[in-house]
């Protein structure tokens, strides 16, 4: 696993994201690949938690988004993806953060389906301490092809923008364009990890394979405590907060 050096840390403070190679090893994204797939083929049965990003109300899901993946499996809270990230997150944003939820993220095949500009902050309440990061982890190759991320850079230096809703309770979207963004394409098991202000969206996947995606999400103890509080844990309401 990579070590995340000053100059990192200053990247990911000024830009609103970082990429980490090689977060997993192959053998490892093998692991994930399998129980990845025991969750989209309804093996683990994810149900109330699970539902289509694009809004979309046809038989086959689009973007297929599954909340709290841990709460069905605990043990993933053990593995790499978990803890290696949440190590990286506190070097990034102190010691105080934790894990807040998590979350898998897969394109279907021949979809090409986007996932509109946004900034995650639009989905949570207000609260006083902002810092948040998203780690974005390949199981799949991501390309340009089959919806790899895109991300304005300084994006999250701005206040949130107006949001509004896709669909039938499908992803939250605003104004956002590739001019001004980076294409950030990842082989499987490399990450990357945003900021919950940095604007970011991905292409549809027009490609014969799943696009597939492990997301865990951090932010301070204190905060994630003033979230559960008030009634929030991520377990799948898609109505803009912020």
């Amino acid at each position: 696993m990579s070590v995340i050096s000053e100059d990192q840390k200053t990247f990911f403070a000024a830009e609103g994201y970082l990429i980490v190679e090689n977060l997993i090893n192959p053998e490892q994204v093998l692991h994930y690949s399998h129980l990845y797939e025991s969750f989209l083929n309804n093996s683990i049965d994810a149900s109330k938690y699970r539902s289509d990003l694009s809004g979309s109300q046809e038989e086959v899901e689009k973007i297929t988004q599954i909340m709290v993946p841990s709460k069905l499996v605990p043990e993933l809270l053990q593995k790499p993806i978990h803890a290696r990230a949440l190590q990286i997150a506190k070097t990034l944003m102190g010691d105080d953060i934790a894990l807040d939820f998590d979350m898998l993220i897969n394109k279907a095949p021949h979809t090409n389906t986007i996932t509109p500009w946004h900034q995650d902050a639009a989905y949570w309440i207000d609260m006083p301490d902002k810092r948040a990061a998203s780690c974005w982890v390949a199981i799949d190759h991501a390309y340009k092809e089959n919806g790899c991320m895109w991300y304005t850079p300084k994006s999250h230096l701005s206040p949130v923008l107006p949001h509004s809703q896709t669909g039938d309770k499908g992803a939250l979207k605003c104004e956002g364009s590739e001019n001004n963004s980076v294409c950030i394409e990842l082989q499987p098991g490399s990450c990357v990890f945003h900021q919950g202000g940095t604007l970011h969206y991905s292409r549809g996947n027009s490609t014969e394979n799943n696009r597939r995606a492990f997301i865990t999400n951090f932010r301070p103890k204190a905060m994630i405590d003033l979230e559960r509080e008030q009634g929030v844990d991520h377990t799948g309401e898609r109505e803009i907060k912020n």
